[in-house]
């Protein structure tokens, strides 16, 4: 059966689409769905021959029916059988070889999902193009499944293609590939691709590629086969044999068995038992034949098309005549097959899945702790609390539970509920928490997932029992780390202080490095809200100086170090200690853990603040524009700083796809804050107002945020006409100052303490009050090294001083604002100071010689213009929008005091601006 490809060009056009895409830099997921035997697989794998073709790497994994048993099987499939110049790229990737056959997985110190996913997120960059394939996700495991959401969202600008295929007739209504395809279905990145029936001539033209037959067998097989490609294979394939066609596709496979030979049938019920795929020799020993005898019966199931020669082993010519097989064999039969393999098998997933089907409990219960032990240090929580959780459910129905587990059920039921929680389902862990005795140990646990779900009165309680419980040192100081972080924001954080400096006393006592850590890392923060930044420092520095052995301590060290140095106005010693923490992530493949993405985040904030606004926007474009989730959205809205700052085209795109999270208290205050300014540099006061006004609503009184949101408000007033609403903002801000968010002054850096003079400053504009020495102030305190900000107050400054009748002043301050602005390519400053500066007159008297006080950006415009160049073609060369070059334009012409183009271009040549 040569197998061609039929009936499958739309389809096969949407996937190459896909591929298409990639290539051009824009990484896309496809997801191909049909009933089982539709041909899914014919069509990736020309899908995968087109894309060998165009230069991509391919990988290609295929999951297998052991449920949740082996996590990550279509990517360890992939990476064992992939090209080498593939598995030379996987050992720049460490953390990936563990998935590899003769590696063993090493304990490792936390987040191992997310360097695991990091890792490929890494190899698939250096690969590029590459198209990654995972065949059968209705059989993928959770961690598998997870990956994929992953691989849907994180990948953007990258020349990655991923596929999968799945059966849709498999997808009952609880089947948990459900709500991920729901889901993914809704990414702009993700292309869905379902196929149905063939219709009756496609399944003639079909046939008829597979050999001779005579219309009336033709007839037959295109009736009985209804669409199906396979179920035709099967039929043509019994006709050519000289069968009588039994009804049912089920049948019709059997009766393709049934011809074998008793040895041959005797080999094909041991390789449905073992799955997909079996290696031969361990076919061998299971099916029990003397080794010619063997042979000749996998020559005879071959020679008919049942199995196909795979690497060193076999496979089922299709899933469906592998399910079968093994739903023909008798249930004394199964159970002896499965204890055959489980007798010569080593993998604990695969030894807990032939122990439970052979019904071998004591053996199930011993190799699902153990597989669920190698799936933890594998970072594969989700299938490790599925397997503890086996080993639990048998618990009392085996003797010597304990001895076999090597552990009590009490540890063993801790460890599970832990990995629900590291998996993502807290409510999970902490339902199975509270049914365990209360020791220290699992209130201290309990106390910090019901944190993490914002159930603050349920964690102080937790971790108050935890301190009463504990019966060692080291429990001790965990559970007062804990009790300490779960205080800080509480109404009783003035108590916050004394645990913490308890906790370190006695974590330093005990040896215990990750509970002396987090003790330093609450202390700091809360000594930093105090007042004592000196202290504070010291104490980041402390927590950050060595490895706790825990890799999210440490990320989470790295970054309040830089972020209190950030929020101190040091920004050099916050980009050398941000820099140290982003390395750790690369290294460690933590590139897109939490602490990871807040790291790269304040890296950014650290840019943009000092005026290095190309580092910026070049570390913007790796966060991504088409979010589907609030962590994205949040990492998303960050970019607008500098694309807002320079009016790129990318502004209104980013801004659309974070319009569904203005529900999120982060995101709107992000983005709707900088909506505004972007609102306020296009001339439209009343929608920046709008934007301030629903970024304040969610705001706790006192928030920091709120000086910001105050003083653009304030601006927004100015530019209205209007005082309604001022006293309003400014009172906010004011509190905020004398207040903070928990009801009791605090410290306020740098940022914060020029944000409030920002406000107070445009308070009195918003009153037609230009207060010069209140101006004078605001620069002062912008000048910690905020470049942009400084640039902003001395356009305000100079419109202050020019109205206070101090001409030559007011100038100089343009001028230095006016040269930032250029050097960051801050568009829409540049336009308001060049619009200020036409108006006040300055640096235009100077005849018919110099630039006429062209910026750099205007003279490149005008130089273009003067080559003929539209408008369109002048933003395409410079990569800035079109409305942007029509401001310019006009800016041109005013200056050179001319009407048009051709004007402006003879003017330039007059004064040598085109040189």
């Amino acid at each position: 059966m040569n197998g061609q490809l039929v009936g499958r060009s739309v389809e096969l056009a949407r996937l190459e689409g896909v591929l298409r895409s990639a290539t051009e830099g824009t990484a896309g997921v496809a997801l191909v769905g049909g009933d089982a035997g539709i041909g899914k697989t014919r069509l990736v794998s020309e899908l995968v021959e087109r894309a060998r073709e165009r230069g991509f790497h391919v990988l290609v994994g295929q999951c297998a029916e052991l449920g949740d048993a082996l996590p990550y099987l279509p990517l360890a499939d992939a990476l064992r059988g992939a090209e080498p110049a593939v598995r030379e790229a996987v050992g720049a990737h460490p953390f990936l070889g563990q998935l590899l056959p003769g590696t063993e997985s090493a304990p490792s110190p936390g987040l191992t999902q997310q360097r695991l996913f990091g890792s490929l997120l890494g190899l698939l960059a250096d690969l590029q193009p590459v198209l990654f394939v995972i065949e059968d996700l209705h059989w993928a495991d959770r961690s598998t499944r997870d990956l994929l959401v992953f691989l849907s969202r994180m990948v953007q600008t990258e020349q990655v293609c991923v596929v999968g295929t799945y059966r849709t007739d498999d997808l009952h209504r609880r089947h948990p590939l459900r709500s991920v395809l729901a889901e993914l279905k809704r990414l702009p990145t993700v292309t869905h691709v379902g196929l149905g029936p063939l219709g009756s001539g496609e399944l003639s033209d079909y046939v008829t590629t597979l050999g001779e037959v005579d219309a009336r067998e033709l007839d037959e097989i295109v009736s009985r086969a209804d669409g199906n490609p396979f179920y035709a294979e099967e039929l043509f394939a019994a006709m050519a044999e000289g069968d009588s066609l039994p009804d049912g596709l089920a049948s019709l496979l059997m009766s393709r068995v049934e011809i074998l030979s008793e040895a041959g049938q005797r080999v094909l019920r041991a390789a449905a038992v073992a799955g997909r795929r079996v290696e031969d020799e361990l076919l061998r020993e299971v099916s029990g034949l003397p080794l010619a005898e063997f042979e000749e019966a996998v020559r005879e199931i071959v020679s008919r098309g049942l199995l196909r020669v795979d690497g060193f082993g076999y496979a089922f010519r299709h899933a469906l005549l592998q399910e079968a097989v093994y739903t023909d064999l008798l249930p004394g039969e199964r159970t002896r097959l499965h204890a055959a393999f489980a007798r010569l098998l080593t993998s604990p997933a695969e030894l807990a899945h032939h122990y439970l089907a052979g019904h071998d409990l004591a053996g199930a219960l011993a190799a699902s702790v153990e597989a669920g032990r190698a799936a933890e240090r594998l970072g594969a929580p989700a299938e490790a609390h599925s397997h503890y959780d086996q080993a639990l459910s048998l618990w009392d129905r085996v003797d010597g539970a304990a001895e076999l587990a090597g552990e009590s059920r009490l540890a063993l039921a801790f460890r599970s509920a832990v990995m629900a929680a590291d998996s993502g389902d807290n409510h999970r862990a902490i339902v199975q928490l509270r049914a365990l005795p209360q020791t220290s140990e699992v209130c201290e646990r309990l106390a910090y997932y019901l944190s993490e779900i914002d159930d603050g009165p349920g964690a102080i309680a937790a971790a108050e029992r935890a301190v009463e419980t504990a019966e060692d040192q080291a429990a001790l100081a965990r559970a007062l780390a804990t009790q300490a972080r779960t205080l800080l924001w509480s109404p009783r954080h003035r108590e916050a202080e004394a645990l913490a400096a308890r906790a370190l006393e006695t974590a330093r006592t005990a040896g215990a490095r990750d509970a002396e850590a987090g003790a330093l890392l609450t202390l700091a923060v809360y000594v930093e809200h105090r007042g004592d930044v000196a202290r504070a420092h010291e104490l980041v520095h402390t927590a950050s100086a060595e490895s706790t052995g825990d890799l999210a301590m440490d990320l989470r060290a790295h970054f309040h170090h830089a972020r209190i140095h950030f929020e101190q106005g040091r920004l050099a010693e916050a980009a050398e200690v941000a820099d140290a923490g982003i390395r750790v992530a690369f290294d460690t493949g933590l590139k897109w853990s939490t602490y990871g993405t807040d790291l790269r985040f304040l890296r950014f904030l650290i840019h943009y603040a000092a005026g290095e606004w190309d580092e910026a926007e070049a570390v913007a474009a790796g966060f991504p524009v088409r979010v589907g989730t609030i962590p994205e959205a949040t990492l998303s809205s960050f970019a607008l700083f500098v694309e807002v700052g320079r009016d790129l085209p990318a502004v209104e795109s980013r801004l659309s796809w974070l319009r569904p999270f203005w529900s999120d208290e982060l995101v709107t205050f992000m983005s709707r804050g900088m909506a505004a300014e972007h609102a306020l540099w296009h001339g439209d006061p009343a929608a920046a107002l709008e934007h301030v006004r629903a970024a304040i609503a969610p705001l706790v009184p006192g928030d920091n945020g709120l000086l910001r949101l105050a003083a653009v408000g304030l601006w927004a007033l100015a530019e209205l006409g209007t005082t309604e609403g001022a006293d309003d903002l400014l009172a906010r801000a004011r509190f905020t100052v004398e207040h903070g968010p928990i009801g009791e002054r605090g410290y306020l850096g740098p940022e914060g303490q020029a944000w409030a003079l920002r406000a107070e400053a445009e308070w009195h504009r918003v009153h037609g009050r230009y207060d010069v020495e209140l101006w004078r102030r605001v620069v002062s305190a912008f000048d910690f090294g905020f470049v942009y900000e400084v640039a902003r107050a001395r356009w305000r400054l100079a419109e202050a001083l020019l109205a206070a009748g101090e001409r030559e002043a007011a100038q100089a301050e343009w001028e230095l604002a006016r040269e930032t602005a250029g050097k960051l390519r801050a568009t829409p400053l540049e336009n308001a100071l060049l619009e200020f500066g036409r108006r006040a007159r300055f640096g235009i008297a100077g005849g018919q010689g110099g630039d006429g006080g062209l910026t750099a950006r205007e003279v490149e415009v005008l130089r273009l213009v003067a080559e003929g160049l539209t408008n369109r073609e002048v933003a395409e060369r410079l990569f800035i929008a079109q409305k942007t070059v029509s401001v310019h334009v006009s800016n041109i012409l005013a200056k050179l005091e001319v009407s048009t183009r051709t004007q402006a271009a003879a003017a330039a040549r007059r004064r040598g601006l085109l040189t």
